[in-house]
């Protein structure tokens, strides 16, 4: 079993419940003063079906918002939101769960933050819980599609969230966030065209048993990239 001590590329500690591990926080902010402004983007949901990854860039963010025939910002995008969670007025974790906790229903939103620790050295990225986020290298980027399915997303929940909800963002450039529609229906968030997931050993906030297992599975980084030792 492999824990670490992180300290958050953000400008706080946004988890709510006491940890055995101290957290560090230091500022990166990616549009000013995000107490004042928290500026950002919307994003379309790619569609992850095999059919449509072969000819569709799933997960690229959109320039623009997706919109309704009336003109509004459709329900189905998300929306990036430059600053962490706390900052925005936010509290609580809005409802993603830790380690095999099963995850019923998909986040209202979801804080991606990037930390550097002793034991990897490059930053890579938590959840609101502080729980480490993976990447999967049978995954593909370009196109994003994801390949955990089933038994496999029990051990590795992918990272989820509702339609129209605000993925916030505390050390992670926006561009490089997007989102796929699963094989089961659900959004997932992908970072750098890869899609992001936890790991269900994890328990507590800190650990990072899920890092090198089966030599496919590692730390995600800010901008997609595998992060290890």
């Amino acid at each position: 079993m492999t824990s670490l001590r992180t300290g958050l590329l953000s400008r706080g500690n946004t988890a709510r419940r006491p940890v055995r591990r101290s957290v560090v926080a230091s500022v990166l902010v990616l549009c000013g003063v995000a107490s004042m402004s928290a500026c950002g983007k919307t994003i379309q949901i790619g569609d992850a079906s095999p059919s449509a990854a072969a000819s569709t860039p799933a997960a690229t963010p959109a320039t623009t918002p997706a919109t309704t025939p009336g003109g509004s910002t459709g329900n189905a995008a998300l929306q990036l939101i430059d600053t962490s969670a706390q900052e925005a007025g936010q509290t609580g974790t809005g409802g993603t769960v830790v380690g095999a906790a099963v995850q019923e229903a998909p986040p209202r939103w979801v804080q991606l933050s990037a930390v550097k620790t002793p034991t990897l050295g490059s930053p890579h990225l938590i959840n609101i819980n502080q729980a480490a986020l993976y990447r999967f290298d049978e995954d593909n980027a370009q196109p994003s599609q994801s390949n955990c399915n089933d038994a496999c997303a029990t051990k590795w929940p992918p990272v989820t969230i509702e339609k129209g909800g605000k993925v916030y963002l505390a050390g992670v450039d926006h561009d490089q966030v997007g989102a796929i529609r699963r094989q089961d229906g659900q959004i997932q968030i992908t970072v750098g065209g890869w899609p992001v997931y936890r790991f269900a050993g994890d328990t507590e906030p800190g650990d990072l048993n899920g890092q090198g297992v089966g030599g496919t599975w590692f730390a995600v980084g800010p901008t997609g990239e595998k992060v290890t030792p």
